[in-house]
């Protein structure tokens, strides 16, 4: 009956109904056209049962669940993955883990509950998911933080927008230039830090302290008062996420330090929390809306059959300026 009403084949209304990117959009839109008119609904169950698949996929954090809901990145990447299979027939499953996900929930990502898994903020402790990914496909948002995993990734060049970053305290003339860090388990950090050290030894300066403090914004605060404790002299600091800014910088002031006059500050992401520092944020924007969408349309495409598609997206960022740079 939608078949009919669209003017298309049954294979093409079922290629819509199931997302499929390889449906011409003039057909695409008679097809959504028609199953709005006629308020067709498809029968998933039935369908489940003929095509072995559950038309679901996961979302997979290993992460700590405050942490996890307290930080913009996560929920730009969430919006970006519904915002592409909303135009899909998947649903999206929530998966809040510790930093090395349960035997329960591995259990129940290869019991067939779900088609694909797409992970993100991936620690080096997750040996779990290497299972996963020889059962079902799976994308990472951000390169996994251990070899041999059978899996896509989407990315941004961490250590060329960590370059981008420390060059921008470099050019307004900072000398002494200090950087708060993710934790040494995820390779986003380890990839900012390099980018960090590569731009002060091609300057020919000596690398200030170099905090971890844990993405999140008491490590932040914790980091700052180490990093001034260890050096008060610091005139510049790269910090890894703009969350952690939003920790650092009070301590900074409480310290005494006007910034950008004494202490210039460049953070990552470009998120919300950029603009609610007191003082206005410079910072290196990374897509992650765009990151999302990209990881959920890797995941539909593959489980239609392209497995064509290139392992590793990496997706572009620039730098923001704002009064703290």
């Amino acid at each position: 009956m939608v078949a009919e009403r669209a003017g298309v084949s049954r294979a093409t209304v079922s290629r819509v109904v199931n997302g499929s990117p390889k449906v011409h959009p003039s057909s695409a839109d008679a097809v959504r056209t028609a199953i709005a008119e006629l308020g067709y609904v498809p029968n998933r169950a039935a369908r489940s049962l003929a095509s072995q698949q559950s038309h679901a996929i996961a979302l997979v954090a290993p992460e700590d669940v405050t942490r996890f809901f307290g930080d913009v990145y996560f929920a730009s990447i969430v919006a970006g993955i519904h915002s592409r299979l909303d135009q899909s027939d998947y649903v999206l499953n929530l998966m809040v883990a510790s930093p090395d996900p349960s035997a329960k929930m591995m259990r129940y990502l290869a019991g067939g509950a779900v088609d694909g898994v797409a992970v993100v903020s991936h620690h080096t402790s997750d040996h779990s998911l290497e299972q996963i990914s020889g059962i079902m496909p799976i994308v990472f948002g951000g390169r996994p933080a251990v070899n041999g995993v059978d899996a896509y990734v989407v990315d941004v060049d961490n250590v060329a927008g960590a370059a981008t970053a420390t060059r921008r305290l470099v050019e307004r003339g900072c000398r002494r230039i200090a950087s708060i860090t993710g934790p040494a388990s995820m390779q986003s950090a380890l990839d900012r830090i390099q980018g960090w050290r590569q731009v002060l030894e091609a300057n020919g300066l000596e690398p200030g302290p170099c905090i971890d403090g844990d993405y999140t914004v008491l490590g932040a605060q914790r980091a700052m008062r180490e990093v001034l404790d260890r050096d008060p002299s610091i005139d510049g600091v790269f910090v890894a996420s703009d969350l952690m800014t939003t920790g650092a910088m009070p301590v900074l002031m409480d310290r005494g330090y006007a910034i950008p006059s004494d202490v210039a500050v460049v953070g990552y992401d470009d998120s919300p929390a950029a603009d609610v520092c007191e003082v206005p944020l410079t910072t290196v924007r990374q897509p992650s809306v765009d990151m999302g969408r990209m990881m959920a349309d890797i995941l539909i495409d593959v489980l239609a059959g392209n497995v064509d598609r290139p392992r590793t997206t990496i997706m572009p960022t620039e730098l923001v300026v704002r009064r703290s740079a």
